[in-house]
């Protein structure tokens, strides 16, 4: 299987019909058409980070700033970054919008994905951070919109799991 180039450009679009302005991400395979289009769109800044948990000081800084900020990182980016969200984020009720590459699921066919695939859910659930799944290229746009709106209104991190389904070809 290989990263949908088509179904990446839908959710560039999305992130972009959002009015989101920056993006913070750590290079991921699923991610890898979104990062070239945000790299090379002079209207969106693309932040790189060595680790997941910068990202969230970014964001924060960026909402402070009046910037609409997106993050993007796998699974295991997200595991990682779970002090930052809790002690910064969910603390001080800075929203946070999260398109998370959900590997380690159903097909996976990496040892190495699964276990993060297995617990992001539960996780996701212990951290009372509501999230939704996106599967189906004609309404991610939508879905992205409403996560950053969602996050926006509650003053909380709100998660979108871009699937397999959506991901790969």
């Amino acid at each position: 299987m290989s990263v949908s180039y088509e179904n990446s450009k839908r959710v560039f679009e999305g992130i972009k019909a959002a009015g989101i302005k920056s993006v913070s991400a750590l290079p991921e395979t699923w991610l890898v058409h979104l990062l070239q289009r945000a790299e090379d769109d002079p209207d969106l800044e693309l932040i790189e980070v060595a680790k997941e948990e910068e990202a969230i000081g970014i964001a924060a800084g960026a909402y402070f700033a009046g910037e609409p900020h997106l993050l993007l990182m796998q699974n295991h980016g997200f595991l990682a970054a779970i002090n930052g969200i809790v002690s910064l984020a969910q603390l001080y009720h800075i929203p946070l919008c999260m398109l998370i590459a959900f590997r380690g699921h159903w097909g996976e066919p990496y040892p190495w994905h699964t276990r993060g695939g297995i617990i992001t859910e539960e996780v996701l659930r212990a951290l009372g951070i509501p999230f939704e799944y996106a599967r189906a290229p004609e309404n991610v746009a939508k879905q992205i919109k409403e996560a950053y709106t969602f996050s926006q209104s509650s003053l909380s991190p709100v998660a979108l799991l871009l699937t397999r389904d959506l991901m790969e070809d």
